[in-house]
C-alpha cells in the first residue's frame, strides 16, 4: 500500500460477528466486512478457514486474495485492503490487493 492510500469508516468492529459477516455498502459499492480467525478481510457467505462460500451458487473464495477455491466460480472476486483503528474497521476501495 501506498502512502496516498485513503481509508474510509465502514464499520464499528463490534458490528461484525465473530465468523461471521457484516453487509454494507460504501460510497456506493456494496460489500460485506467478514471476521475470521482474529482477521478483518472483506467478502460476504458461508465463513470457515479463511474461505468464503457464496450462498447462492456454492463457489468458493480465499477471503485474503479473493482467488477462487472450488467451483463453479473461475474468477477472482475483489478484495480491499482493511485495516482496524480504534474499535473501528476502515477499508481502502482503490486497491484490488490483498486485505491486510
Amino acid at each position: 500500500m501506498s502512502e496516498t492510500t485513503q481509508f474510509v469508516r465502514a464499520c464499528a468492529l463490534a458490528d461484525v460477528p465473530d465468523d461471521g459477516a457484516l453487509g454494507l455498502e460504501i460510497d456506493g459499492l456494496p460489500v460485506a466486512v467478514v471476521r475470521t480467525g482474529g482477521e478483518v478481510p472483506l467478502s460476504e457467505g458461508e465463513i470457515y478457514d479463511h474461505t468464503v462460500e457464496c450462498w447462492l451458487h456454492g463457489s468458493c473464495f480465499d477471503l485474503r486474495t479473493g482467488s477462487p477455491t472450488g467451483p463453479p466460480a473461475t474468477e477472482p472476486v475483489p478484495v480491499y485492503p482493511v485495516k482496524v483503528e480504534g474499535g473501528d474497521v476502515y477499508v481502502a476501495l482503490g486497491g484490488t490487493g490483498p486485505a491486510s
